[in-house]
This record gives C-alpha cells, sequence and structure tokens, in this order.
C-alpha cells in the first residue's frame, strides 16, 4: 500500500496563502472596526446612517467644535476626534428667502447643564438626514439629498443655481 501525503511546498503554499488571506481579513476588519477615524464632513451622513439605531443617529459638537460626540437614539454613545471648529454654518432652503442660516440647537447634558452647540447633524430611522447646507473653510456641503451623499460646491451661488435648477425640474 503507498501512503499519499502533501510534499513539503504544497504546504508552503496553502500556508502563504492562509497568511494572506488571514492579513486581508484583519486590516479590512480595523476599517470596519471604527470609521469614526477618517470621519469628515463627505462622509458624515453615511457614517450616522451605519450605526444601529431605531430612532436617530446624532453627531453633535460642543465647546466651540472642540468636542463631538454620538448619540443614538438620544444617547450619548461615543466620544469623536472633532475635525471641525467654530467657523462651520449651518442654513437651510427656503423658496421665498434662498439660503437662511439655522441657529445652533440647545443641548442639556446628563448633568442637566447647559451645553455650548457648535454644530449638529442628525439622522433619523429611514436614514434621512437634516436638509442642510453646511459652509466651512470655503467650501459649501449640500446635505439635502435624501438617499445619495453629500455633495460639494465652492460658492453659495453655485449651489443656489443648482437648486434653482433642481426647483424647475420639479415644475415641469
Amino acid at each position: 500500500m503507498q501512503k499519499k501525503a502533501f510534499t513539503l511546498i504544497e504546504l508552503l503554499i496553502v500556508i502563504v496563502i492562509m497568511g494572506v488571506i488571514y492579513t486581508l481579513a484583519i486590516n479590512n476588519f480595523d476599517k470596519l472596526k471604527d470609521k469614526s477615524k477618517n470621519l469628515s464632513l463627505t462622509n458624515l451622513k453615511e457614517y450616522l446612517t451605519s450605526q444601529k439605531y431605531k430612532k436617530d443617529a446624532e453627531f453633535m459638537c460642543f465647546n466651540r467644535c472642540l468636542e463631538c460626540s454620538l448619540f443614538i437614539d438620544g444617547e450619548k454613545t461615543k466620544d469623536i476626534d472633532s475635525f471641525l471648529d467654530q467657523d462651520i454654518k449651518r442654513y437651510r432652503y427656503d423658496f421665498n428667502y434662498g439660503y437662511v442660516e439655522v441657529e445652533n440647537k440647545v443641548y442639556f447634558n446628563e448633568k442637566d447643564v447647559e451645553q455650548d452647540v457648535c454644530f449638529s447633524y442628525k439622522v433619523d430611522k429611514n436614514g434621512v438626514g437634516e436638509q442642510l447646507l453646511i459652509e466651512y473653510k470655503n467650501k459649501f456641503y449640500d446635505f439635502s439629498e435624501y438617499f445619495e451623499g453629500v455633495k460639494v460646491y465652492n460658492s453659495l451661488d453655485e449651489v443656489t443655481e443648482q437648486k434653482e435648477k433642481l426647483i424647475e425640474e420639479v415644475k415641469r
């Protein structure tokens, strides 16, 4: 009777393949593990909708945007490294007046002390976010698309022109 076995070369090839697969899996797992490390205005909406929540997910920054946190269903769940500063502005589109600046919300922490909210953005249980235009560092981030990503513009005129085109299309 002849014994069959793997050769040394075959075993080494299997070990190398397993090592490559293991390395790729660990790297992808680390990326999935904490997406907040590379958080920015362009992927904020995507980050919030990727969270597990029943009611809503909200990103809020306090203390002149030096401290930011993630809130799931109204409960603070995680502190996030801030990528903003106090120069950020939020606008909402009004058919009569165009873009109107939105005041920041009032927030009371767990000790019932009012905190200065520099910025906030929320998505609801359906993944629909607030319909806002964010001005930050001479760029305009349009969060008004329901199911698409954030669009970035260089001027308020450019955003207004796009909004007016959309309104004309809807009217037809």
